[in-house]
């Protein structure tokens, strides 16, 4: 019996991998949520018909980065994020909830994690200011962004940038750079590396104003090294831009940029031969963004591989963006630390802990802030308020469909709808009275809606 050969590959050797299943509605939502906050009404329906490429294009290439929906307003004033307590975690959140551009706002967000400063130790302004950088290069080019951050004033208030001198370089920012920022821990550089980095890096100052901070981040020749320097083996006079060049010009470099990136994305290891594509596809655009991230956007793994937890800042404006709901409360800044997450404070220079975004301690804030998203959306229990079926006109299956429509039909699991439906049959059963069957089938779609809320398909994507 002859052998079967197999059929040769119609992908060049060391191309990057395509999805190549059907681009429905769960791949829709998936891509939205991996790539933003979650879809707005109506909007899954259309990127399925977008189809893969499409759908990825119209989010790596947005039209808009503008907002729309209903402005943010606490007490029924509007955001005061650099005065009043909390109003900057509003501010940004709010532009989560409204972005038109929600890959842009998702990118703002990784760099934020990437770069990590926190409004513990530096002003909100210049958090702020900050945030604005990190949106202006979302897309862009990572190169132009380190260079940026570099003389960022926020980071050089946070990384001690403003303290080091020619007599005294300190080395935080140095460090940091090669550890958490370009290289990786241990991967490519020395400790000469980190001082020789950190004598380029000197020189910075800034002046203190009372009443308003920091003010007039400017470079001081006077406190600046201007001697040769030694990094990776090549000599030079290197000064702050140097230092910013070196480590993404390093050999390490693509390598450790592509897997960190991939991790925002997808949960499983990046494999080895989509790694080196990703790499060279870095290389040969000269260290931009985008099409990278367009990569991994069609990449097979997005889409059939495992479930990813979400970020609880992206849990949040998800919900807000399925019920077209804005900003109304300040209740935001205190829950989103209760769930893991405060913006503009995450625990470390190495951002936050993301083992730690679904677990006992955080669990509470993500339950609350659920149900301060269905605040003002709940049904009124008194029926003589409500017009809603009673129990003896809904059964426990519409119930479980009119739930699950009040968000969009987000894809879940038939564990899920199994429990779903076991829960509304029981509420079903738990009012026997005539008086009875009018307020609980209202009690029973407002737990419902909870319930999809709170489900493991919600939290996940």
């Amino acid at each position: 019996m002859p052998r079967l050969r197999s059929r040769p590959s119609s992908r060049p050797r060391g191309a990057l991998p395509r999805f190549r299943g059907a681009f429905g509605r769960r791949e829709a939502e998936r891509l939205l949520w991996r790539a933003g906050f979650g879809p707005r009404p109506g909007q899954v329906r259309r990127f399925a018909r977008m189809g893969l490429d499409d759908a990825v294009d119209a989010l790596v290439h947005p039209r808009s980065q503008g907002l729309t929906g209903p402005a943010p307003a606490v007490d029924g004033r509007g955001l005061a994020p650099r005065d009043v307590w909390g109003h900057d975690v509003l501010w940004w959140l709010d532009r989560m909830v409204r972005a038109e551009a929600p890959l842009v706002e998702r990118m703002t967000l990784v760099w934020h994690d990437w770069f990590a400063t926190s409004r513990e130790a530096v002003d909100t302004g210049l958090m702020l200011a900050q945030n604005q950088l990190l949106r202006r290069h979302a897309l862009g080019n990572f190169g132009a962004l380190v260079r940026d951050i570099t003389s960022d004033p926020a980071m050089l208030v946070w990384l001690n940038g403003i303290d080091s001198t020619r007599e005294e370089p300190n080395e935080n920012y140095a460090r940091e750079l090669q550890e958490l920022f370009c290289l990786g821990a241990g991967r490519g550089y020395t400790e000469r590396d980190v001082r020789e980095l950190a004598r380029a890096l000197s020189g910075w100052r800034a002046d203190w104003r009372e009443g308003v901070g920091m003010v007039d981040f400017r470079l001081d020749r006077e406190r600046q090294d201007r001697g040769r320097k030694r990094v990776y083996g090549r000599r030079g006079r290197f000064d702050w831009r140097d230092a910013a060049r070196l480590p993404v010009e390093h050999p390490q470099h693509p390598r450790f940029f592509v897997t960190k990136l991939w991790s925002y994305f997808v949960p499983t290891p990046v494999p080895p031969g989509t790694r080196a594509a990703l790499m060279r596809l870095y290389r040969r655009h000269d260290h931009d963004v985008r099409p990278v991230l367009a990569a991994i956007l069609r990449h097979p793994a997005l889409y059939t591989g495992p479930r990813m937890v979400k970020p609880p800042a992206v849990y949040t404006a998800g919900l807000l963006r399925a019920l077209g709901k804005g900003i109304d409360t300040d209740a935001w800044a205190w829950l989103g630390d209760m769930a893991g997450q405060r913006l503009f404070a995450p625990p470390s220079v190495a951002g936050w802990d993301d083992t730690r975004w679904l677990d006992t301690g955080t669990w509470r804030g993500r339950w609350l802030s659920a149900n301060h998203v269905l605040e003002g959306r709940s049904l009124d229990p008194d029926p003589d308020k409500t017009r809603y079926p009673t129990l003896d006109q809904e059964s426990p299956k519409r119930a479980v469909a009119r739930a699950h429509a009040f968000w969009g039909r987000p894809a879940l699991t038939g564990t899920t709808r199994a429990e779903l439906l076991a829960f509304a049959r029981r509420a079903d059963a738990a009012g026997p009275e005539p008086w009875q069957r009018a307020s609980f089938s209202i009690l029973r779609q407002n737990a419902l809606r909870m319930l999809i809320a709170t489900s493991p398909e919600l939290h996940t994507s």
